[in-house]
């Protein structure tokens, strides 16, 4: 009975063991998934920088958007919970294109977080003048453009690995994956666009000016320097979407579709939601691709 014990004793001490080593393996390798208080804490301006650090850093990131979807990042005010996280965060990736949000916040939410870097995500992107909105700096809107998106992505890759460079060869194999679905949409958004060469998108706010560039689209705006749209201006707008035979209207979901359906009951034709905001970037940008596509 004595002797049998003891096997069992023995067993039990070798099965300890056993699972001790292949745990000290495993976590030494960097395989487990770290905990919360082991993600880097990262934070971000609108929703599509989301998924591009999402897709790069994987489960060793949480993540915090600072301008909900629906949300307009021209008058957005982050709540109690939002500037808790910045509080906690490593990096704060900003557009970097003069987005309102940024331009009115980040100095403040710097000023709440010493230790946190701040990355421009559109270090490398040529920027496009906002004529369309009639103010001074550039076109916020940079990651609606596949490309600038890949640009963005590398960018955030790059400030990961510097961060945390133990774990590089799973930010690689990240980014590299994400960076050839970008490819692939991009090739699919010239696919679906073919033969709309020179035609007008009629848009409520104009997010879509770096979209239009890379697909030769042409944007026309409702809003005007930010402003709704006065009564001549509507008149004006109605007899362009006649000559152009515009039949479609975009709006998008952070602003009202008032001043859209006006002009939309005067020509017969409909209103369109389509979201620059949207967290479901490569998703989004495709079914954009396909409501352009339809106009």
């Amino acid at each position: 009975m004595m002797e049998r014990k003891k096997i069992l004793i023995i067993i039990l001490l070798i099965l300890i063991l056993a699972i001790s080593i292949t745990l000290y393996f495993y976590t030494s390798t960097g395989n487990s998934t770290p905990s919360p208080s082991d993600k880097i804490g990262v934070v971000v301006t609108v929703g599509p920088q989301e998924e591009f650090v999402k897709r790069v850093g994987g489960d060793r990131v949480n993540v915090t958007v600072m301008v909900p979807p629906g949300s307009d990042p021209h008058t957005y005010e982050p709540l109690a919970e939002q500037m808790k996280q910045v509080q906690n965060a490593r990096i704060y990736f900003q557009v970097g294109s003069d987005v309102e949000f940024e331009l009115t916040w980040l100095d403040k939410l710097r000023s709440m977080n010493r230790q946190m870097k701040v990355v421009n995500s559109s270090a490398g992107i040529q920027l496009i003048p906002n004529t369309a909105e009639s103010e001074a700096g550039s076109d916020p809107h940079v990651w609606v453009s596949p490309k600038n998106a890949k640009k963005m992505v590398e960018n955030i890759y790059q400030e990961l690995v510097e961060v945390d460079p133990k774990n590089r060869d799973y930010y690689t194999k990240n980014r590299d994956e994400y960076l050839s679905e970008l490819d692939q949409l991009d090739k699919n958004i010239t696919k679906t666009l073919s033969g709309k060469n020179n035609t007008i998108i009629m848009v409520y706010h104009p997010s879509w000016a770096y979209f239009c560039k890379d697909y030769n689209l042409q944007q026309l705006a409702i809003e005007k320097e930010g402003k709704e749209p006065t009564s001549q201006d509507i008149v004006k707008l109605v007899d362009t979407a006649r000559k152009e035979g515009i039949m479609v209207i975009f709006a998008s979901p952070e602003f009202s579709t008032a001043n859209a359906q006006t002009i939309a009951s005067e020509i017969g034709a409909k209103v369109v939601s389509v979201d620059p905001l949207s967290p479901n970037y490569l998703e989004n940008m495709k079914k954009v691709a396909e409501a352009f596509a339809s106009s």
